[in-house]
């Protein structure tokens, strides 16, 4: 993702020759790729540049090389809605990124695309109505100027060169190695090997079964639990349509409404039937081990749906601990000792490796120095504009995705607003859009980006600070609901007064 890879980077050199595009992309992820789809498709006329830190596309998918890497939501809504997925509904790092590389061909994607390019500083000229971005080579450390007049930031949301590990007592007595998935080493040998996995979330419940064939033992050590949802690696109403030759076009729209559908409700229950969506998820993971383990140790203290549910295909990680390879301890950390961890419970946990799958780092706007008309941006001082825009920071959109639904859904959705917006301004012939307050808006509380009581995982809680507010109207705020936007952005009023043009 741009803007976020620290890696051995050559020094910067002197400024090299400027650029100009319509519009600049940053970022190669999911989002950039789906984005550059809708910029091609939707407004043709309009050149631009893609620039990605990394050396190839992929963004999380490239970057993540711990074992068993896969998705935790399926690929039928986690797939774009214009190119239809037709394996498994939870993919491996592989398949998507083979999925990825199939939309950039077919679509001459490819061509737009400047691979380690490491995006250092954007500044908005009002005068000029042009974004001037420099950027750096990884390779040569050449500096080189772009300009452009939309920025459409698709840089993903956490920071690529380190993952979250809280400081314990007494780390640096262990005797082994400290790993964390995000930088997972390529010589790692762990046959044999005692392995402790701290974490209780979607990247813990994937290591865990992946490892437990090849280590000696490996325990997840959670100090919470979490919610998983376990259940056969296949779709049923996809497998029965390629059995009566639908095409794939359709099987790919039809699935993808069912999931979401039932997705839909799914949330609404999550929030208006806790107890009985609690007793569901808990249920299916009684199919796979004895009642006071799941009390002990897969009962979460919150309410469905109040951090990300993860799909565990076949119940993998149940099974290992099942089957003996694989065990589980929930209690806290005391200390780290030269043998692995001491728990606040006076268990010593003996380890030859310890993983720590214990979050992100937020990272807001790729670590990118912004500024507009001479005045450096702290984007925790905007407010946003539907979690895309915020105010006094024109001409740019953030591509910040969905945690109840799939990320990409929204890639979608602001693919048809951004080319939307490109379009009307084209035809206003104007050069600036910025999102104000309106009148009616200014006496309007302000709050954090996402309340906590709705959605509170570590990486959001932790760095909330960093975030713009919202407010307490639909428009300045970040839903999270997709059932709700892909019917709202698509109406939204161009010539609204939140929208001011130059």
């Amino acid at each position: 993702m741009t803007g976020t890879e620290t890696l051995e980077r050559p020094a910067a050199k002197g400024p090299g020759k400027v650029e100009h595009f319509d519009v600049l992309i940053a970022g190669a992820g999911i989002s950039g790729v789906g984005s550059a789809w809708h910029l091609q498709q939707q407004a043709p006329d309009k050149s631009f540049v893609i620039l990605e830190a990394l050396d190839s596309f992929g963004g999380t998918w490239h970057m993540h090389r711990y074992p068993g890497i896969r998705s935790d939501s399926d690929l039928f809504t986690f797939g774009y809605r214009f190119k239809p997925w037709t394996g498994a509904p939870i993919a491996t790092a592989e398949e998507i990124l083979t999925y990825m590389n199939e939309v950039i061909e077919e679509n001459d994607i490819g061509r737009h695309i400047r691979y380690g390019h490491r995006i250092s500083s954007a500044t908005w000229s009002s005068k000029d109505n042009l974004w001037t971005v420099e950027a750096v080579r990884n390779d040569t450390g050449e500096r080189l100027t772009f300009t452009c007049n939309f920025m459409w930031m698709c840089q993903g949301y956490y920071r690529h060169s380190e993952g979250y590990t809280p400081e314990w007592p007494d780390m640096e007595k262990f005797k082994g190695r400290i790993i964390h998935p995000q930088t997972w080493p390529e010589d790692l040998d762990l046959k044999g090997k005692n392995v402790v996995v701290i974490g209780s979330g979607a990247t813990a419940a994937t290591l865990v079964p992946a490892i437990a064939g090849d280590c000696g033992h490996v325990t997840l050590l959670q100090r919470s639990p979490t919610y998983f949802i376990p259940g056969r690696n296949e779709n049923e109403l996809a497998n029965r349509l390629r059995e009566l030759q639908v095409d794939e076009a359709w099987i790919h729209e039809i699935t993808r409404r069912e999931i979401l559908h039932n997705q839909k409700e799914f949330a609404r229950r999550s929030f208006e039937e806790p107890e009985a969506v609690k007793k569901e998820l808990l249920d299916a993971v009684r199919l796979f081990l004895p009642e006071e383990f799941v009390q002990k140790h897969f009962t979460p203290r919150y309410r469905p749906w109040q951090q990300r549910v993860a799909f565990v295909p076949d119940g993998d990680i149940f099974q290992g601990i099942a089957s003996g390879k694989a065990s589980v301890e929930t209690d806290e950390i005391e200390r780290f000792t030269e043998k692995g961890i001491l728990l606040k419970s006076g268990k010593e946990l003996e380890a030859d490796i310890i993983i720590t799958a214990t979050g992100f780092n937020l990272c807001v706007m790729g670590d990118i120095d912004f500024t507009v008309d001479g005045k450096p941006v702290n984007f925790a001082d905007t407010v946003t504009y539907r979690g895309m825009m915020f105010t006094g920071v024109p001409n740019l959109v953030w591509v910040f995705g969905y945690f109840r639904a799939s990320w990409t859904l929204r890639v979608d959705i602001l693919g048809d607003f951004v080319t939307r917006l490109l379009n009307h301004m084209t035809k206003l012939g104007k050069k600036k859009v910025t999102v104000e307050l309106r009148p009616e808006d200014h006496n309007m509380k302000l709050q954090p980006w996402i309340d906590p009581e709705n959605f509170n995982p570590g990486y959001l809680t932790r760095g909330m600070h960093l975030l713009p507010k919202c407010g307490d109207k639909p428009e300045w705020q970040h839903t999270q609901d997709y059932w709700t936007e892909k019917d709202v952005v698509p109406a939204i009023d161009l010539t609204g007064k939140e929208f001011h043009y130059e």
